[in-house]
């Protein structure tokens, strides 16, 4: 199913949101929609919803398992006006998920449990959000692969991760802290202060009145918590080449970095247990 605006979409597509989990794609230039879109159908999720600023980029052989909904996700804030969107016309306790193209979401035992199990077992655990962190991925060869990407020879750093108390009114906030690593701590000088961090709550559940905030948090601040108050909880991780692409695409950054490897690149596995070896996904009391 197609929709011409984000507006038709919120007018019309409440039906099509009825039964989650549902994962939104947010397409800012095609490159590896159509692997994003399997990964993602792959994981059981039963809508996979695309918002594109040209919806015929997507691979016909997949388009009658996806939403297509044309929007300008370049724009200013496109990423929270569409989540917002979504959760505003979704039915309260709809498990959600968002993520952009050439972004791939994987969590604990992924390989073998559906994206519903893992929503179902929070659930029973009283937590209505998943912590995940954004683990830059790149490609080994930027000759052979100029953009930063390619699947086949993906790496991504396996040290150099950590986390910083996230502060408010001079105290540090409960069960939220800041995380930062990977391509944007290496090269910080060619990313923006804002667009450092590498944490995203973006797998959650809707409830009336939910906001995406700017930087990837929620206007409920339980929302932005890495666990309960019980025991540890279960995290995510997305393996993301969007910050290659970018460092990639911009000409100062471009012309400075000729390759993205060093001492601590890893091939990614693209297995949850390799993310889980490294201490960068946790299954809290799920196993």
């Amino acid at each position: 199913m197609r929709f011409g605006s984000l507006a038709e979409f919120r007018d019309r597509g409440a039906g099509l949101l009825a039964r989650g989990p549902v994962c939104l794609i947010l397409s800012e230039d095609g490159v590896e929609l159509g692997s994003t879109i399997r990964h993602h159908l792959e994981r059981g999720f039963r809508r996979v919803v695309v918002f594109a600023a040209d919806a015929h980029g997507i691979d016909p052989a997949l388009e009658e398992e996806v939403v297509c909904v044309r929007c300008d996700t370049t724009a200013d804030h496109a990423l929270e006006t569409v989540v917002n969107a979504a959760i505003g016309i979704a039915a309260p306790g709809t498990w959600m998920a968002y993520v952009y193209n050439a972004e791939y979401l994987l969590y604990p035992f992924c390989e073998d449990r559906t994206i519903s199990e893992l929503c179902a077992f929070c659930a029973e655990e009283r937590r209505d959000s998943v912590l995940t962190y954004v683990l830059d991925l790149y490609a080994a060869d930027l000759t052979a692969h100029p953009d930063g990407v390619d699947l086949g020879s993906a790496h991504f750093d396996r040290t150099a991760h950590y986390a910083l108390a996230r502060w408010e009114r001079g105290q540090p906030k409960e069960r939220q802290m800041d995380f930062f690593g990977g391509l944007r701590w290496r090269f910080e000088e060619h990313v923006p202060r804002e667009r450092r961090r590498i944490d995203r709550i973006a797998v959650f559940r809707t409830k009336p009145g939910l906001m995406l905030r700017p930087d990837h948090t929620f206007a409920d601040e339980e929302y932005n918590t890495y666990a309960g108050t019980w025991h540890n909880s279960p995290t995510a991780a997305i393996g993301s080449f969007r910050v290659a692409k970018s460092l990639r695409r911009n000409p100062g950054s471009r012309k400075a970095i000729t390759t993205f490897r060093w001492s601590n690149s890893t091939p990614f596995a693209w297995t949850s247990r390799q993310i889980m070896d490294l201490g960068l996904m946790e299954p809290g009391q799920w196993f």
